[in-house]
């Protein structure tokens, strides 16, 4: 919570004054008290009034004197509101080391569950392209406001042949630079959300393309999926089955020269989750709302109770 007018939470000052206020009215009250001999007699016929129901006017009326001073402060709330006209591309590496089943059932089907949930986190306004890669970036769509274009690229994938990683962010970086301009002459926030799991092979270097990501002001989240104890089978010569830990220090590397962040997934439900986390942020942004009214109205409401319930057992207001 944050206030417009910050200097008007001194109002709440007013609370300590009004509770030492009543206090040295009731102390007063009872020092010029006439006493009567039959005050006893008459306080039993009377019976005991609560302690809760003499205190309640004076607690109402305090706590709307807050609420009225919070309201003159312009209370604000920050909350996520939909980004009309941002611009995401996934990059997806589809590389042989993606046939590691580390990830349950596959490191490549689980990152395609998990493309599909943070597609299903983004507000349909959110135009969302792809670049596949293995060897080479082998399959781009621009970003596009049908989901649908994206998710058959995701599916389309079949792990095979090396990892180009630093080639993939190059074309998704071209393709985003292309993106036509609003009407304010600027180009829609962008982003790009980079899953992999092995270093790269071939192609140039992905932190040299991430700092240049940085100076367009598109960012890149990266997510290293696996364990560092999978494998995969050789095809050629050599032991039967290859190595393919992850490298999240690479991807780590890229985010930070990007001005991004970096994630890693060592299982299909905390890539689902890393996903899902990326798609609510990457589709909102974050703005303040006032709240003033809702104060305001809460003050009154306080303050008509306090009125209420001094005259109903006090037969005066506090």
């Amino acid at each position: 919570m944050t206030f417009g007018q910050p200097l008007m939470l001194l109002a709440l000052l007013l609370v300590p004054l009004a509770l030492a206020a009543q206090l040295a009215a009731r102390r007063r009250s009872r020092r010029y008290a006439v006493r009567f001999p039959a005050a006893a007699t008459l306080a039993l016929a009377a019976g005991r009034t609560p302690a809760w129901r003499r205190a309640l006017p004076l607690a109402l009326l305090l706590a709307s004197i807050a609420a009225l001073a919070l309201a003159l402060a312009k209370p604000q709330k920050t909350v996520g509101v939909p980004v009309e006209r941002a611009s995401i591309m996934l990059v997806t590496d589809h590389s042989r080391s993606m046939m590691a089943e580390d990830v349950n059932p596959t490191r490549l089907a689980a990152a395609k569950r998990a493309a599909h949930t943070f597609l299903d986190q983004l507000p349909p306004g959110v135009r969302v392209g792809v670049t596949t890669f293995s060897d080479v970036p082998d399959g781009t769509q621009t970003p596009t406001h049908d989901h649908a274009l994206v998710r058959q690229m995701v599916d389309a994938q079949i792990a095979d042949g090396g990892t180009a990683t630093g080639d993939a962010l190059q074309v998704a970086l071209d393709t985003l630079a292309r993106e036509p301009k609003g009407a304010d002459g600027r180009r829609p926030p962008s982003a790009m959300v980079l899953l992999s799991d092995g270093t790269t092979t071939i192609g140039r270097d992905p932190v040299m393309v991430a700092r240049a990501a940085r100076e367009l002001h598109v960012p890149i989240y990266t997510v290293a999926l696996g364990t560092r104890d999978a494998t995969v089978p050789n095809p050629g010569f050599g032991p039967p089955l290859l190595s393919v830990p992850p490298d999240p220090a690479l991807l780590k590397r890229i985010a930070d020269a990007s001005g991004g962040h970096s994630f890693s997934a060592q299982d299909d439900q905390q890539l689902a989750s890393i996903y899902k986390t990326l798609g609510s942020q990457l589709g909102t942004r974050n703005t303040k709302r006032e709240v003033t009214a809702a104060f305001a109205a809460g003050g009154l409401v306080l303050l008509l109770g306090a009125a209420a319930a001094s005259t109903r057992w006090a037969g005066r207001v506090p």
